[in-house]
């Protein structure tokens, strides 16, 4: 029987192509490419209208159609809901992994015989040097794993319990009754939180002089929040505190390389 793995994000799914691909596998390998411990959540599995609004907003990109690209992933999920083949899905400890595999055994509720899982933590990290090794939470991704970690843990794929999919469906479930604006993935429970404490965090770390902001949205993507904060959110954040007049910015607000930002008091020349 054929088997489809499940990632989160287009990183992890490259790197598991290239681990199968080195293990002689032809196996499928689909990248669902949502972070989940963002954005509105309610509603998500009747209509992808939401998320495409949000991303769009999150991102400002005008040219890019969201909307189509959200309606082809709720198309593969359903041919993966669809086929019979075995899915794999692989996940870190993080809060949009884990949110990654509640949907799925969500969807794939109906089919548990299907459902296998590869578990992935710090302790699988074998890249000493790695930023996650320095976060307090311990957050890890699928997408952090070099293809030879993953190729040694395709064989140890294992059944997930029905008792434990159950659970899981139900999880996702509750988190999408809940809506929060962040989902905090901490001692294996979600808990929600909001936009409001990321920019705390960026007014705390603007300074009376300039800085590059892709400093302070370093300190904001390690910072010990439950969830990993990406590049994407962390500029979007950056953006909208400076439109509420509590930062300065200069330089191209849409890229990171002339960027730089001040406290909303500093009085330093250009």
């Amino acid at each position: 029987m054929t088997t489809i793995h499940l990632t989160n994000g287009d990183v992890a799914a490259e790197s598991l192509r290239t681990a199968l691909r080195e293990a002689g596998r032809a196996d499928s390998v689909q990248a669902l490419r949502d972070d989940l411990a963002v954005g509105p959540l309610r509603g998500i599995d009747d209509t992808s209208d939401m998320r495409a609004d949000f991303w769009q907003r999150v991102t400002g990109d005008t040219h890019r159609d969201f909307v189509a690209d959200f309606a082809e992933q709720d198309e593969t999920v359903a041919r993966v809901v669809a086929d019979s083949s075995n899915v794999v899905l692989w996940h870190g400890e993080s809060a949009a992994d884990q949110l990654m595999l509640r949907r799925a055994c969500y969807r794939l509720r109906n089919s548990p015989q299907r459902l296998n899982e590869v578990r992935l933590s710090i302790r699988d990290l074998t890249d000493t040097g790695a930023w996650a090794h320095s976060r307090p939470d311990r957050a890890t991704s699928v997408g952090m794993f070099a293809p030879d970690v993953l190729q040694a843990r395709i064989a140890e794929a294992a059944p997930i319990s029905v008792l434990r999919i159950s659970r899981l469906a139900l999880e996702w479930q509750e988190v999408k009754h809940v809506n929060g604006e962040t989902r905090r993935w901490r001692d294996n429970t979600f808990t929600s939180g909001t936009f409001a404490e990321l920019d705390a965090l960026i007014v705390e770390h603007a300074s009376g002089t300039w800085q590059p902001a892709a400093r302070v949205a370093a300190q904001l993507m390690c910072a010990q929040l439950g969830f990993l904060v990406s590049d994407t959110i962390a500029l979007w954040r950056i953006r909208e505190v400076a439109a509420s007049g509590r930062i300065r910015l200069r330089g191209d607000t849409a890229a990171w390389r002339t960027l730089e930002l001040s406290s909303a008091e500093t009085t330093c020349s250009s």
